[in-house]
């Protein structure tokens, strides 16, 4: 298993994990996704950690380095779209990805690391164990209609 950060080269396994992670919700495909998926890696402070096996993108996590004026203007990071394939799920790959992001996270010294996850126990149950804490703060979610 190689752990890395995603390139452009990556968007055809990319955009299968996205549309796993969306399930009947739309994702940016075609000519406009690939530019999508460029951007977001372009992005400063952006990147996109997965996990290749035999030559294929099987799980991944996007992480956001925020610049931040508390804690000694050390910069946030924000996780979003942690996905596995189902059918890679349950052999500590995602918890790898998540790891890999993590490290990334302490190494440009961000002070802390946040996610939202859905209700569902085991998703809380895998953050858990990676030592997230879901007690300390109360996340709320404001969506365009």
């Amino acid at each position: 298993m190689l752990y890395r950060t995603l390139r452009p080269d990556d968007f055809d396994d990319a955009l299968a994990l996205y549309r796993e992670l969306s399930g009947t919700r739309p994702v940016a495909d075609g000519d406009f996704g690939r530019d999508r998926f460029r951007e977001v890696l372009d992005r400063d402070g952006t990147a996109i950690y997965g996990a290749e096996m035999d030559g294929s993108i099987v799980s991944m996590a996007t992480i956001h380095l925020m610049p931040n004026m508390t804690y000694g203007g050390r910069p946030y990071a924000l996780v979003e779209n942690v996905v596995t394939l189902k059918t890679h799920q349950g052999r500590g790959i995602g918890r790898g990805v998540m790891n890999a992001l993590i490290d990334a996270a302490w190494a440009a010294d961000a002070y802390k690391v946040m996610l939202l996850t859905g209700r569902r126990a085991e998703a809380s149950g895998f953050y858990e164990k990676l030592g997230f804490d879901g007690d300390e703060k109360h996340g709320m979610i404001l969506r365009k209609a």
